[in-house]
């Protein structure tokens, strides 16, 4: 630490790094010590807008020099996110990975056991969990007021142009993006449903690249199965157009919760078990004015990253968990897997994957 801040690292100062970047520079207990970038000069076009940090092409010998950085956060390309990791860990820093967490669940196994072998923090950006009203959902399917939970369904219908996926060689390829719509755009919501409505048990998909003239899916279906019973469905796709706002529904024997990216859309209670739900008022803490990446993945509020950030710098200092561990943020990941498996196979799949 430096003047009593956690010093970060940004290492990938693309598409995503700026948003790390401005949010460690809002963070009052954070500091922004240096950038990382293979093509050096987007680390330095960065740089002139916060403060002019040392800049590096290479994370290794950013990490032997620059000695007062706590923690680095990884905004490199998903299936490079485990190599940012570990030698971070290696070098006894802290690491704050941009999601997916990673690809396979080789690679995130490696993270997760060096991190803990070196006893340092592993966090991931998941900030659809930072918002009020994911986590009044959560707080609503745990009390258990819509009663048993019957159905928990996420629809992320989003647009991604041909441009989009030839803007960076590594999108839409199953070596450095892991997959398509799913493991890149809709794991954010994939995350948000298993994080209020529990873990899968079970999952028959179907996934394919119906439009784009990629590899990977661009449309994807699933069926799950939930540990606690209930069923649910999964559709993610980059390929329908206009983009729409993420939506999550979760009903109960007792009631029904709806919410997308603006908020709740219903929230609706019987009077008595199995009888005829009525709308109810929900209050809900205002989020900061919601901005939708449907349709531009250039459109998002720094506001999720902030709250994670200081949430990192805090459980440095405090000695405990970030807000989204590394093992919770394998699960989404491990989920996605499943669907592709399912749909390369037919087959239905069992949770944990072996």
């Amino acid at each position: 630490m430096r003047n009593g801040k956690v010093g970060f690292a940004v290492v990938g100062c693309g598409v995503i790094g700026p948003w790390h970047a401005k949010a460690i520079s809002l963070a009052p207990q954070a500091e922004l010590i240096a950038l990382c970038d293979i093509e050096i000069v987007k680390a330095q076009k960065l740089a002139a807008e916060h403060g002019n940090v040392p800049c590096y092409s290479d994370h290794r010998k950013m990490l032997k020099n620059e000695l007062d950085i706590d923690c680095v956060c990884a905004c490199v390309p998903s299936g490079l996110h485990w190599r940012i990791a570990v030698d971070a860990a290696k070098a006894g820093r802290h690491v704050l990975s941009e999601k997916p967490l990673d690809i396979t669940l080789r690679t995130m196994d490696k993270m997760i056991e060096t991190c803990c072998a070196r006893k340092v923090k592993l966090g991931c950006i998941f900030q659809r969990r930072t918002m009020a009203m994911t986590k009044t959902a959560r707080q609503i399917i745990q009390e258990g007021r819509l009663g048993k939970l019957v159905l928990a369904d996420c629809y992320m219908k989003y647009y991604r142009s041909p441009g989009y996926y030839r803007s960076a060689g590594w999108r839409g390829t199953w070596e450095l993006d892991g997959g398509g719509a799913l493991m890149n755009q809709g794991v954010h919501g994939i995350d948000q449903l298993l994080y209020v409505a529990g873990d899968v048990a079970v999952v028959t998909a179907h996934a394919a690249p119906l439009v784009r003239d990629i590899p990977v899916e661009d449309t994807a279906v699933a069926i799950l199965r939930f540990k606690s019973g209930a069923f649910g469905v999964i559709e993610g796709t980059t390929s329908v157009t206009p983009g729409m706002s993420c939506r999550t529904e979760l009903h109960g024997e007792n009631g029904t919760l709806i919410f997308n990216d603006s908020g709740l859309v219903k929230y609706a209670l019987a009077d008595e078990k199995a009888g005829v739900a009525k709308d109810v008022e929900l209050k809900i803490a205002e989020d900061e004015p919601p901005k939708s990446t449907a349709s531009d993945p250039k459109a998002l509020s720094v506001l999720g990253h902030l709250i994670q950030v200081m949430d990192m710098a805090d459980a440095i200092v405090e000695d405990r968990e970030p807000m989204v561990s590394g093992e919770e943020a394998r699960k989404a990941v491990e989920l996605i897997l499943a669907i592709y498996k399912s749909a390369k196979t037919g087959k239905t799949v069992k949770l944990p994957l072996r």
